[in-house]
């Protein structure tokens, strides 16, 4: 009986070691400039790591050409083997400019494998010139339980915010299987229009939550909001239907 307890244990201990939540991680700042001669042009790169310190995932990248000269970024790259890895990661060329970051993490590493719970790190780096830049470092934790940090400000970074939002939080499922509403334009900046007929409520909120916009009105603007992941639940008599939206 006691080996027969002991095992039972084990096998509870490492199915908890080993979980898997599905969920998104937001991850929004402004940047601001490091000082280079190059400045306001920057390079940007957002990543994450597991609390070894092994690349997990390009979350964002802003460099291109120039992406030699985010040091800290290439070196955690190149140990995994997939040297400046921007797999499904908002990327693009060299900035003219700073403004606000967004970018998302979905549990995955740069090969689609899920990420085990755990206490993760998200890294910043910036620079505007040639050689190493701003580094910052910010801890969280994914797992079943959502989790909003509004890190301070450090330089080149500030207005931090990172969500976890796991799948089980009302703010899931992430979209429905449903092609009877389409909202559009996805990304989009600004002004988006919901496609479908009988619809009687549209309910728009954030990833913390936050309802944003209630209402019948197909055609939503969203220019005052800040850049982000925003859900789009939209009812009819008959079914509701949940659509994630990017606003660049």
């Amino acid at each position: 009986m006691r080996k027969l307890s002991i095992l039972l244990m084990a096998c509870l201990y490492a199915s908890l070691i080993s979980a898997q939540t599905n969920g998104t991680l937001a991850v929004s700042v402004l940047t601001s400039p490091f000082g280079g001669e190059y400045a306001p042009k920057n390079v940007v790169a957002i990543w994450i790591e597991d609390n070894s310190g092994k690349f997990v995932k390009t979350v964002l990248a802003y460099a291109n050409t120039r992406k030699t000269h985010l040091n800290t970024w290439e070196a955690s790259t190149t140990a995994a083997g997939s040297a400046f890895n921007t797999t499904d990661a908002t990327s693009g060329a060299t900035e003219s400019n700073h403004g606000t970051r967004t970018g998302q993490w979905i549990g995955n590493d740069f090969s689609g494998k899920a990420m085990a719970d755990g206490t993760y790190k998200v890294r910043m780096e910036l620079t505007d010139e040639n050689r190493t830049g701003n580094i910052a470092s910010f801890d969280f934790t994914k797992g079943p339980t959502s989790q909003t940090l509004t890190p301070a400000d450090v330089p080149s970074f500030s207005s931090i915010s990172l969500i976890w939002s796991p799948s089980t939080t009302a703010i899931e499922p992430e979209t429905t299987t449903s092609n009877t509403y389409v909202v559009y334009p996805n990304p989009g900046t600004g002004q988006f229009t919901v496609l479908g007929e009988n619809i009687k409520s549209i309910e728009v909120t954030d990833l913390a939550g936050k309802l944003v916009y209630k209402g019948t009105t197909p055609v939503i603007d969203l220019t005052a909001q800040p850049k982000g992941i925003y859900m789009f639940t939209i009812k009819s008599e008959m079914e509701s239907v949940v659509q994630k939206i990017i606003k660049e």
